[in-house]
């Protein structure tokens, strides 16, 4: 089942939502606070977040955005809310803001150890670019550089 969520732009005032589910989610690999919300309000940064009714924010994330460039910073979607289809929602949200931004090319980094995010990033166009050995400490695990170019505006 999927549950009904708006899709907003994040602020400042959604620091505490977004960094529950961003410890929650990563653990000792977390942003600390600081660094989240220097994100969340930082120029060339494009942040969205996902509310249920209720007001509560079951996920959210990021595009850093220069010139042709973009990057997406950070994606992460509540325990309780995986597999309803929100990591989608997010990342086309994302695509479409670099594209309007004049966007043509998007990168990301991804654990070589999680196959779900992989799918994801790949049935949206990413593609395998490159590897980063022990890129995510502390567990010395690989990332896999992915990039999808953008034809068009989405």
């Amino acid at each position: 089942m999927t549950r009904s969520v708006r899709l907003r732009a994040a602020t400042a005032a959604d620091l505490d939502a977004v960094w529950g589910i961003e410890s929650s989610v990563f653990g000792a690999e977390a942003w600390s606070r600081g660094m989240m919300l220097d994100e969340l309000t930082a120029d060339h940064r494009a942040y969205r977040v996902l509310e249920t009714a209720d007001g509560s924010v079951v996920g959210y994330a990021g595009l850093l955005a220069v010139g042709s460039e973009g990057d997406i910073q950070t994606i992460a979607v509540a325990p309780e809310a995986r597999g309803e289809g929100l990591g989608r929602l997010l990342m086309e949200a994302l695509l479409t803001e670099a594209g309007s931004r004049g966007v043509r090319e998007v990168f990301l980094e991804v654990r070589a150890d999680n196959p779900v995010a992989q799918s994801l990033y790949e049935s949206l166009g990413f593609e395998g670019i490159a590897v980063r050995p022990r890129y995510y400490q502390p567990d010395d695990v690989d990332a896999i550089v992915m990039r999808l170019e953008l034809q068009e505006e989405r």
